[in-house]
């Protein structure tokens, strides 16, 4: 549990910085949501990385050049979901920061667990 809620508090932060873009995005500059989804996936991706790599999997000491693209690549998947299932419910007629907040909590459950186990996981 102690992984989780640290990855949890990691993603709090990062996910700060992806809600401020997406809503910035879409209320300023009136980009559809789910290209404002994606790229607030991207901002928040790059501090999740930075955030867990420091705190939450420190004790993996996973080498750079083989954690960071193994998380990008689940970053990027990450994304893709995320921008699926915010599109996705914006165009059923359902309030964007509501699927956000779907979206948020079902790709950090994945991601977690795949980042546990493969990016920083002892088996390389």
């Amino acid at each position: 549990m102690k992984g989780l809620s640290r990855y949890a508090a990691v993603g709090l932060v990062a996910t700060v910085g992806h809600y401020t873009l997406l809503v910035l995005l879409v209320e300023l500059t009136s980009l559809p949501a789910g290209p404002s989804a994606l790229a607030g996936s991207i901002l928040g991706a790059l501090v999740a990385y930075l955030g867990n790599r420091r705190y939450t999997f420190s004790h993996a000491g996973t080498p750079h050049g083989r954690a960071l693209p193994r998380f990008a690549a689940i970053a990027g998947m990450g994304a893709l979901a995320n921008a699926l299932i915010v599109g996705g419910g914006a165009a059923l007629g359902v309030h964007y920061l509501l699927m956000q907040v779907l979206a948020t909590v079902l790709v950090m459950l994945a991601t977690y667990h795949l980042n546990r186990l493969w990016t920083f996981g002892s088996s390389h």
